[in-house]
C-alpha cells in the first residue's frame, strides 16, 4: 500500500507541474480526500505553524513593497552594478542573493534582471554569464534569509520534534555556505560560452536588422517608478530594523521573550508588527499591499504548502514504521545521503519551503542528527534542474542576445551547471561547517 500511496503523491506532483502555481496545493487537498474516503486513512496534520509564519512575513514584505521600499533596494543595487560593470558576473548574483536574504523571497529578482543584462551587454560581456547564476543565486539566498519560509519550516519542525534548534544555529551554517556556493558558481561562470564578438551564432543573428534594433533599446525602466523616496526610505528603514529585531530575539530570546513564548510564535507577531508600523508610519493604501507581487507569490506558496505538505504528512505518518525500518540502516551509515533525497524532492516540488516541510519530519523520524539536517539545508533547492521556474524564464526573456537559453534536450540549459555547482558547493560547505560547530 505504501507504493500505491506514493504513486498518488507522484501523480499529484506531476499534474501540479503541468498546471503550476496553486494547483499543487489544490491537488494535494484532493489527494488527502482520496486517502481518507478511498483508503480509510486518517488525515495527517497540515503545517499550521509554518503557514502562519509565512503569512506574517509575507504581510510585512508586501507592505514594504507597497511603500516602494523594494524598488528602492533595487535602485541601490543598480547603482552598484552600473558603477562596476566589469564585475557584473560577481556583483549581479551577489545583489540578487542579498535581496532575497533581506526580503525573504526570490521573487525580488525580477527588477534586477534587465539591469544585469543591460550592464553586461553594454560592456561586451556574454549576458548568459551573469544572468544564469543571478537567478540561481536569488533562490540560494532563501535558506540564508532569517525571514524566509524555509527558516520558518526549520524552526517549526524543530519545535514540534522537541529539538532546540534556533534561527541563529541555522543562519550560522546557511549564510556562509550559500554565499560560498554563489561565489564558486560565479567564478565558474566567468568564462562560460564564447564572447559575443566571437560567437558565430550571435554574429550571424546580427546580420538581421530587426535583431540589431532589438538590442539597442536596452535601458531598464524597472527602477524609475519609485516616485516617493521619502515613503520608500521610511518603509525600508522600519523593515530592516524589524529584521534586526527578529535576529536579536533569536539570539537573546530567553532574556527578551516572556516565559512560555516560543520563537516561532514570536516571529509571527513581530513580523505582523513590522507591517503595522510601516503602514502607520507611511500611511500607504492597504489595498496596495494585497495587490503586490510579494503578496501574490506568498499566498501562492501558502496554498502549495498547505495541500502538498498535508498529503505527504498523511502518507509518511501512516507508513512511518515501514519507512524507518526500510531506510534507517542506510541513513544511519551515511546520514549525508539525506541531502540527495531532499535534492530529488525539490526537483519536482519547486518550493524550498514545501520540500523542507515534507522532508524534515521524515529526517527527524529517521533519527538523523540535527547538525546533519542543518548542514544539508542548501540541498532543498533543485528546481533549477528543469528551466521552467518563473525567474529562469524571465532571465531568458530579458536576454535579447539569446545566449541565456533552453537547449534542444530541455535539461541542457543555461542554469543547470551554475545550479549544480552552487548547490553542491553550498551543501558540502554547510555540512562541514555544521559538523565543526556542533
Amino acid at each position: 500500500m505504501f507504493f500505491i500511496h506514493m504513486l498518488l503523491l507522484l501523480t499529484v506532483i506531476f499534474v501540479g507541474i503541468r498546471h503550476g502555481g496553486v494547483a499543487f496545493g489544490l491537488l494535494g487537498g484532493l489527494g488527502v480526500s482520496i486517502l481518507a474516503f478511498v483508503f480509510g486513512i486518517a488525515p495527517g496534520n497540515p503545517p499550521i505553524n509554518v503557514m502562519l509564519i509565512i503569512l506574517a512575513v509575507v504581510a510585512a514584505s508586501a507592505t514594504l513593497e507597497a511603500t516602494g521600499g523594494l524598488k528602492l533596494l533595487v535602485r541601490y543595487a543598480e547603482k552598484l552594478l552600473r558603477k562596476h560593470p566589469n564585475q557584473i558576473v560577481f556583483l549581479g548574483p551577489l545583489c540578487t542573493y542579498s535581496l532575497t536574504v533581506l526580503v525573504g523571497t526570490g521573487h525580488s529578482v525580477y527588477p534586477l534582471l534587465p539591469v544585469i543584462y543591460d550592464v553586461a551587454y553594454k560592456k561586451g560581456i556574454r549576458p548568459e554569464r551573469p544572468l544564469a547564476i543571478a537567478t540561481v543565486a536569488s533562490q540560494m539566498g532563501i535558506t540564508a534569509s532569517p525571514i524566509a519560509a524555509a527558516a520558518a519550516v526549520v524552526i517549526a519542525c524543530s519545535m514540534e520534534n522537541n529539538l532546540d534548534i534556533s534561527l541563529i544555529d541555522v543562519l550560522l551554517v546557511t549564510i556562509p555556505s550559500t554565499l560560498i556556493g554563489v561565489l564558486v558558481a560565479s567564478a565558474w561562470s566567468l568564462n562560460r560560452g564564447k564572447d559575443l564578438d566571437k560567437d558565430p551564432e550571435f554574429q550571424a543573428r546580427l546580420q538581421d536588422e530587426d535583431f540589431r534594433n532589438s538590442l539597442i533599446d536596452t535601458e531598464s525602466d524597472s527602477t524609475d517608478t519609485a516616485k516617493n523616496d521619502s515613503t520608500a526610505k521610511k518603509g525600508l528603514s522600519i523593515f530592516l530594523l524589524g529584521i534586526l529585531s527578529v535576529i536579536a530575539l533569536a539570539m537573546f530570546g530567553d532574556k527578551l521573550l516572556p516565559e512560555g513564548v516560543k520563537m516561532s510564535v514570536a516571529i509571527q507577531f513581530m513580523m505582523l508588527s513590522v507591517g503595522a508600523i510601516i503602514l502607520l508610519a507611511t500611511k500607504i493604501d492597504p489595498k496596495k499591499i494585497v495587490h503586490s507581487n510579494v503578496f501574490i507569490a506568498g499566498m501562492t506558496a501558502v496554498i502549495i504548502i498547505f495541500g502538498i505538505a498535508w498529503l505527504s504528512d498523511t502518507i509518511i505518518g501512516h507508513h512511518k514504521s515501514y519507512l524507518i525500518e526500510s531506510v534507517s540502516d542506510i541513513v544511519h551509515a551515511h546520514p549525508w545521503s539525506f541531502a540527495i533525497a531532499m535534492f530529488t524532492a525539490s526537483v519536482f516540488l519547486k518550493s524550498q519551503a514545501a520540500t523542507l516541510t515534507i522532508m524534515l519530519p521524515l529526517g527527524f523520524s529517521l533519527g538523523i542528527p540535527a547538525p546533519v539536517l542543518i548542514g544539508v539545508l542548501p540541498a532543498c533547492y533543485a528546481y533549477f534542474f528543469f528551466p521552467f521556474y518563473p525567474s529562469d524564464l524571465a532571465a531568458i526573456s530579458f536576454d535579447r542576445t539569446g545566449t541565456t537559453h533552453i537547449g534542444k534536450y530541455i535539461v541542457n540549459h543555461s542554469f543547470i551547471m551554475p545550479g549544480f555547482i552552487g548547490v553542491i558547493t553550498a551543501t558540502v560547505v554547510g555540512y562541514a561547517i555544521s559538523m565543526m560547530i556542533n
